[in-house]
């Protein structure tokens, strides 16, 4: 586990080139407080800061690999793990005869694509942002996980290409690249719209992200070639005769074996538990391999927004030890302009609130965790997943009556029964699903913000996704765009950014590729019924998840933003960062000031738009007036935990 930077030069390497990417690596200490350094040659320079996990005390970054002729070839940094690094290591020691010098999995990466090539990404199980620089070629390749676990962001400019873990080391960077730091009006949009900055896109025009999924060469003076890589596909392969219960092993067996290999390291593992089933089911199959793990959960101190009994209801039924911690408002409000940093750019979740509490609570503990994010997405359990069956009427209306619905539903009153499934009825998937966010529709975004451009809404980013999926099932469809959209936009970034602001690893068990072949395979009628989500892996953790949670409705991680917006815990916060944020230009203030009075009043329940652009303005408070700044503290941890 690393936090890496680093900087392909047009032109070449300079002392003060290597001493600027030394002193950027400062804002990614809290990724790898364990060992510090770079490394540099006559074009490249790589900065790293590591976060030791797998062989200690000896696989040092960069790491120096090469063929028995030049065994020195290739320098590699690499954010992340590779789980079946052992299983690599004896197939490229038995059929290539690759010699290794250390226990860990980086020299896997190395050996791997010096036998394979670009071809090596796909046999790599693990999450993983890194890059290779080979030396004898002058070329390098940069490459990123499957699913966008890991972040790598990429900023190329007049004096050479810049790569690296957190945007904010590219932005210390900016002018040693040759890049502005203008920000970018569709990303903005996009951002207000989603809750999230979509990939590849961030909100500096000049830096963008290495889409999940995706490698790229470099060559010295020229732009980055990328190609994807994985292409997650849902494909229509229904059960045969008695096959159910095949399938259901199937599934078991390779989250089982899953959680084994992301079990794999040097120091403890630990895992997080809200009290749902994919939390549940990883932690009692990591129960497995560790009987003294210990579990970790937050919640509030506020009725009905706490899955905190549920939790430790679950954790006592594997017989793993828990740990709780309450988030109070203050601490909640207080928590808001560090947390924000660390986002690089905003995201409006307030669930990633208290994931940074729990997570600065874990690392007391632990040095890893497990935690259950990709499951909605793989097996089908959003609730939103059901809505093809409730609209499944409308498909057998002609295209005017549907758009007749859609005009009848305008004129019924707001609050009225019915009104909202008559408008989403009228329209096409394309049209009404999204990707599981949208904070504003286009006449609320007009009325906030100055430079609202209609084709830069939510279809301007889902558009290219859908027509990948065109003949698919809808849940199908729905799945695959999350993949691209809400999973990578919101959930892995906070589960990244949170987890490693505090010095702590997260492993997400369900995004594997072998865990993924198996779902893509599951039909519909195995992911959603009338009564029911992920029915297939319900079925699967038979005897593996307590009774009590494996039938359990999906709960979310409700947050109270909005009675504290509304209340004395944050209303009046909120009302001083519209005062004070100097985003005139991008935002109507006084329209915004009026959401928040018209969301106290109680008249309308703005709480998600009202975050959206709070967060923002924070982020723009920090990041362009320099208004705020937050109090980041120098991670220390002991290396053994």
């Amino acid at each position: 586990m690393c936090g890496l930077l680093g900087l392909l030069t047009s032109d070449g390497t300079s002392d003060d080139t290597v001493a600027r990417v030394d002193s950027a690596m400062h804002c990614l200490r809290h990724r790898g407080p364990d060992e510090h350094g770079t490394w540099h040659d006559d074009d490249l320079v790589f900065g790293f800061n590591r976060l030791s996990i797998i062989d200690i005390e000896h696989s040092h970054q960069p790491l120096r690999w090469g063929p028995a002729d030049n065994p020195t070839r290739y320098a590699l940094t690499f954010n992340g793990e590779i789980y079946n690094y052992l299983e690599l290591r004896e197939e490229l020691a038995r059929d290539h005869g690759a010699e290794f010098a250390t226990e860990g999995d980086s020299e896997s990466i190395v050996a791997a694509f010096h036998h394979w090539g670009s071809d090596a990404v796909s046999r790599l199980r693990g999450m993983f942002a890194f890059a290779i620089w080979d030396t004898e070629k002058r070329e390098l390749f940069i490459a990123r996980d499957p699913f966008g676990i890991k972040p790598l962001f990429l900023a190329s400019g007049s004096a050479g290409t810049a790569f690296g873990s957190e945007k904010k080391s590219l932005l210390e960077l900016a002018d040693v690249i040759g890049i502005d730091t203008d920000l970018d009006p569709r990303a903005i949009e996009h951002y207000t719209v989603l809750q999230y900055v979509p990939e590849p896109e961030s909100l500096h025009a000049d830096i963008r992200r290495l889409e999940s999924g995706s490698y790229a060469w470099v060559r010295p003076g020229e732009e980055p070639r990328i190609t994807r890589y994985f292409t997650p596909k849902f494909p229509v392969r229904p059960f045969s005769p008695g096959s159910e219960q095949v399938r259901y092993r199937e599934i078991a067996e390779a989250l089982e074996d899953s959680v084994a290999k992301h079990m794999r390291a040097d120091v403890t593992v630990g895992s997080f538990l809200s009290g749902g089933i994919d939390s549940t089911a990883i932690a009692a199959l990591a129960m497995r391999h560790n009987p003294k793990l210990i579990t970790f959960t937050t919640g509030f101190e506020r009725e009905g927004y706490s899955e905190v009994d549920v939790a430790a209801e679950s954790a006592a039924a594997i017989g793993a030890r828990h740990i709780v911690k309450v988030v109070s408002p203050a601490e909640f409000a207080a928590a808001i302009p560090e947390i924000i940093w660390y986002l690089d750019d905003p995201v409006a979740d307030p669930a990633l609130v208290p994931l940074w509490f729990v997570a600065k609570e874990a690392r007391k503990h632990v040095k890893v965790v497990l935690s259950g994010e990709g499951a909605d997405e793989l097996f089908g359990g959003y609730t939103i997943y059901r809505e093809p069956l409730s609209l499944k009427p409308f498909e057998y209306l002609p295209a005017p009556l549907r758009r007749a619905a859609g005009k009848l539903s305008e004129r019924i009153p707001e609050g009225t029964r019915g009104k909202s499934l008559l408008n989403r009825g009228s329209m096409t998937l394309e049209e009404r699903y999204y990707g599981n966010a949208r904070s504003f529709n286009d006449a609320q975004l007009r009325a906030v913000l100055r430079d609202f451009r209609p084709e830069w809404t939510h279809r301007d980013v889902t558009a290219p996704i859908y027509a990948q999926s065109a003949g698919w099932d809808p849940v199908a469809r729905m799945q695959h765009l999350d993949l691209f959209t809400w999973l990578r936009g919101d959930i892995l970034v906070k589960a990244d950014k949170m987890t490693m602001a505090n010095s702590l690893e997260l492993r997400v068990p369900f995004l594997d590729t072998e865990v993924f072949e198996v779902a893509s395979r599951v039909p519909l009628e195995q992911k959603i019924t009338k009564s029911t989500t992920k029915y297939a892996l319900r079925q699967a953790l038979e005897g593996i998840v307590p009774a009590h949670v494996l039938h359990r409705a999906k709960l979310g991680f409700p947050v109270p933003l909005r009675h504290w917006l509304a209340g004395t815990e944050l209303f009046d916060w909120a009302h001083q960062q519209i005062a004070d944020s100097q985003t005139d230009h991008i935002f109507d203030k006084a329209a915004v000031a009026s959401m928040l009075n018209e969301h106290r009043a109680g008249t309308s329940d703005h709480s998600r738009r009202l975050w959206t652009v709070l967060c923002f303005m924070v982020w723009h408070g920090i990041f362009v007036e320099k208004r705020i700044v937050p109090q980041i503290q120098e991670p220390v941890y002991p290396v053994h935990v």
